[in-house]
């Protein structure tokens, strides 16, 4: 069964460039680096693509770009084939199974039985699945609960090294929040440089939010030039 792979799109943390400390206010006239974090349900279209959109207009785009809607399967079927892939090793259905449990789309109870909003920790557990297999999506995801302390016990330095292994595989989020990461110095020795080699890594393959923070982060820099000729 093909399945959708759902990733937890990076959100962008403002924050200061180089080595000058964060005040929590970001000056007006200073570029922002941002670093998302926005969940996105297996069936529905990202908040980006529904901008403009009529319902119908939405219900169309649906029909053109997620045919796994028009299987004719109940959502329930759907379900427990996906669970059923995800509990015989399939990466891209454990990957897709722990989204669903990440965004509430697939229900949880706690101990009392009251169904949960989401469920981080089930969620974490099929992305480690699929991350065990090499999975690039789900180091991604398994490396923003880390980032986050969702699901799992807070730890940038782990987050760190699964986004790199993500972005080694080509994955322009973590590739960007890598980037990102090293411009904090957020579980790494801050390295701008570093920073800027994976911003272009993921501005290369289109990624917007990369591209601005890698404008971002230039703007911010002083040319030696310049600086001289002020002096």
């Amino acid at each position: 069964m093909k399945t959708i792979a759902v990733l937890l799109t990076a959100l962008l943390l403002a924050t200061g460039c180089g080595n000058k400390e964060s005040t929590g206010e970001t000056a007006s006239d200073e570029p922002e680096i941002v670093m998302m974090d926005e969940s996105t349900s297996v069936g529905e279209l990202p908040s980006i693509l529904k901008e403009g959109l009529s319902n119908k207009e939405q219900d169309e785009l649906k029909k053109q770009i997620m045919p796994i809607l028009d299987d004719g399967l109940t959502p329930e079927q759907r379900f427990l084939n996906l669970r059923k892939d995800a509990e015989a090793g399939n990466a891209e259905a454990q990957n897709s199974l722990g989204s669903m449990y990440f965004s509430g789309e697939a229900i949880s109870r706690d101990a009392q039985g009251k169904v949960k909003d989401k469920d981080p920790e089930t969620a974490a557990g099929w992305f480690f699945r699929a991350a065990e297999q090499g999975h690039a999506g789900a180091q991604f995801n398994l490396g923003l609960l880390y980032f986050s302390g969702e699901g799992v016990t807070r730890d940038t330095a782990k987050a760190v090294e699964l986004f790199t292994k993500s972005a080694e595989q080509g994955n322009i989020d973590a590739q960007n929040n890598l980037g990102v990461i090293y411009l904090m110095g957020e579980g790494v020795k801050q390295n701008t440089d570093k920073a800027i080699e994976w911003f272009e890594k993921a501005a290369e393959q289109g990624n917007e939010e990369a591209i601005k923070n890698l404008e971002a982060v230039r703007a911010s820099q002083t040319d030696p030039k310049e600086a001289a000729d002020k002096q």
